[in-house]
Parts: structure tokens; sequence; C-alpha cells
């Protein structure tokens, strides 16, 4: 049996790879993703060698990350219950797909990942998988073996003699998550929604107090709703967000720390840090406040908590995500110009937005002065008066709520 592994060189995935080669009598084949989690990824190459493994993926998959995940995901505006970013949640999909490639690539029957069986992470793969391939097989060792501890699992790569090179110490104090988009943090003394986290805590931002105290202003520029260009520089969309990431987080933009509701049915706390999602989500409803008509951006807007939540769940490649998709992006072809923003101390603010071609603020209409006729005043009255009629009638029969 041939069993493709999401692979990360730690100490759970290398666990699994030997567990699977030998519970399963399985030729393994390991795939690690670099979507811009930070540090190295090629050791692991040579941790998944000493464990026999012939065939090695390892892949950089920031653009294709931002491009065909992040970006989209953002032209809806999303976030999840009020606050989440989706971070974590975003970047399933793509390694799900990459999974299932590989399995055909290879002529792997499996597929198989160090998710556990408590959180979101198990069903986004799983559906990921099952919609991109009906009939692939998907193992979560998680939810079938006995090692439940961090001790267990270092007493049996102990037992086999299994190369991990840092599971000697201290526990580390949070389980964490990172990617281009932004890092979590769970567990440990977060598991108490009541305490607050140490400050030591945070990696990619300065804390506010701590901020320069002079706010730095920089311009975006959007194509069809994503942003192209910083301060007139084309970038692509990884080196956008990678800008983002590093000028958010100098001044203190992006931390989160969020209650929410797990698919499975729990509750669970996590901090976040998303600088550079911060920022775009801001410019982005700047830009479309310019740009979009009010009934089709209202629309949108009623649909992106159902767009979250899909995304959310691990519904990236179902047939309703992608129909929302097709009627998010057509929304998008007038969402053209440049957005100005001033950084300071944790905050974004708007500090201008220019369109010249998709621009449908008339200066004319909204002005308190002289506006040549452009608006007659005298039609508010009938305007108002309908609109007043079922508000009226409902007052004669002393109907109240």
């Amino acid at each position: 049996m041939k069993i493709v592994l999401a692979y990360s060189g730690g100490l759970d995935t290398s666990v699994i790879c030997r567990w699977l080669q030998e519970v399963y009598d399985a030729e393994v084949v390991t795939f690690t993703a670099d979507i811009g989690q930070g540090g190295e990824v090629e050791p692991a190459r040579e941790k998944a060698r000493a464990l026999g493994v012939d065939e090695i993926y390892i892949e950089d998959l920031t653009e294709e990350f931002v491009a065909e995940f992040v970006y989209p995901m953002f032209r809806a505006n999303t976030v999840y219950e009020g606050e989440y970013l989706l971070g974590t949640s975003i970047a399933r999909p793509l390694i799900a797909r990459r999974l299932v490639e590989i399995a055909a690539e290879t002529g792997a029957e499996a597929v198989a990942h160090g998710a556990t069986g408590k959180g979101n992470d198990q069903v986004r793969f799983e559906l990921g998988a099952y919609a991109l391939d009906p009939d692939i097989r998907v193992i979560a060792p998680w939810r079938e073996w006995d090692l439940t501890s961090r001790e267990a699992l270092m007493a049996w790569c102990e037992s086999r003699q299994i190369p991990v090179d840092f599971h000697q110490g201290e526990k580390p104090p949070y389980s964490m998550d990172a990617n281009l988009l932004h890092i979590s943090y769970e567990g440990g003394e977060l598991e108490d929604p009541a305490s607050e986290p140490d400050p030591a805590m945070w990696r990619w931002t300065a804390s506010p107090e701590e901020a320069p105290d002079t706010p730095v202003t920089i311009d975006l520029d959007f194509e069809r709703g994503d942003v192209v260009a910083v301060d007139g520089t084309g970038m692509t969309p990884a080196a956008v967000l990678r800008h983002l990431n590093e000028t958010g987080g100098a001044h203190g933009i992006g931390r989160s720390d969020i209650v929410e509701n797990r698919y499975v049915g729990m509750k669970s706390r996590g901090c976040y840090e998303t600088p550079g999602g911060t920022i775009l989500l801001k410019a982005h409803r700047a830009m479309e406040s310019l740009t979009m008509d009010r009934e089709v951006m209202h629309l949108r807007d009623e649909l992106m908590p159902r767009y979250a939540k899909l995304i959310y769940n691990g519904y990236w490649w179902s047939p309703e995500r992608q129909v929302l998709q097709a009627l998010i992006d057509a929304s998008q072809h007038v969402v053209n110009g440049r957005v100005r923003l001033r950084l300071y101390k944790g905050n974004v603010s708007v500090a201008g937005r220019w369109s010249s071609s998709d621009n449908l603020y008339d200066a004319d209409v909204v002005t308190f002065e002289d506006d040549g006729g452009a608006y007659r005043q005298a039609d508010a009255e009938g305007f108002i008066r309908l609109n007043a009629l079922r508000l009226r009638l409902a007052a004669k029969q002393g109907r109240g709520y």
C-alpha cells in the first residue's frame, strides 16, 4: 500500500510516518508545503530520508496560496464570527488538493494527515480530499492509535530510534500554526479564556504600546478587487502579503484574541496575528465604498457570513462555495483604484481613496453647497411618504411589537 502523508518533519508527523509504515505496511510518500510559515522546510527532506522515505515532495506554494485562495476570500471581506480572518482554514484546501494530486502522480491509494480528532482541520482535509477524489482513502492516525500525549509520542520515537531532533526539553507553551496570512496560538494557558496572553507570546507584531510613535502611510492599488501594487510598485500576491505583514507587524497591526465555535461542536479559544490580512480587509472595504453599487455590496455582505462558514467548516471545494465565488468575483470588476492607509499603534485608518474609471461618488450630488440642480430635494417628500405608508397604517391600528 502507498500513502501520501502531509509531512512537516516535526514530532507528530515523524511518528505518523513510521506508524504508517508499521501498521499499514505502507510505502509512504511525504509532502511538505511551504506556504509562508517561516523557517526552513528543506530539513524535512533529510528527516524523511532517515525514516526510509524514497519519494519526497517539498514545494513552495506561497504564490498559489495567496493568488488562488487568500485573494478570492478577501474579495468577499470574509470574517468568521465577526473576528477571525480564517488564516488556518484557507490553507487547508490547497494542501488537500496537492495531497490528492501527488497521490494520483505516484499511484498512491490513500492520503494521511496529522490533524487530531478534536479539531476542524481533520474535517477540512478530508472534505477537500473526497471532493477532489471521491475514491481516495483518508487515514487519520490520531483517531486510530493510543498515543494520546506528547510523552507517549516521544517514548514511541525513542523505542524506534526515530530522529526527531527537537523532541527533548521543555514542551512548547502553545500549539502554533503559521502561513503567509497568519500565525495562530492555542493550548497551554490560553485554554483558560479569562487568562490574558503572555506578552512574550506574540511573534509577528509589536505591541501597540511599543510600536513607533510616528505613523506610516501606504498606498495600495487595486485591480478587480485584488491588490497589485504597494506604493506604486507592482508586486505578486505573495509579495504584497509579505510586505504588508512586515509593515503592519512593526506597527502593532493584526492581533486578535477569540473564542470561536468549532465545527465539531466545542468552543475554542485562540489568539491570532494577521497584520497583512487586517490591512487588506480595511483597504478593500474602502475601495469598494467608492466603486461598488449599493445593492450589490449589500447582497454580497449578506452572503459573506455563509461564505465564511463554508471556508471555516472545510467546504472550499463544494459547489455552493464555487457558486458564491462566481457571484463575488463578478462584483469585483469595478473595484479598481487606489487606497491610502495610515498605520499607527495597532490601528489602520483610511487616509484617502481614488478611482478614475469606476468612481460612483459624485461630489456634485452630495455637496451641501449649491448643486446646480443635480438633485431635486423636493423629490424626497414623496419618497418618504411612500416608505412611511405601512408604518402609518400600522400605527392607526395601534399595532406594536
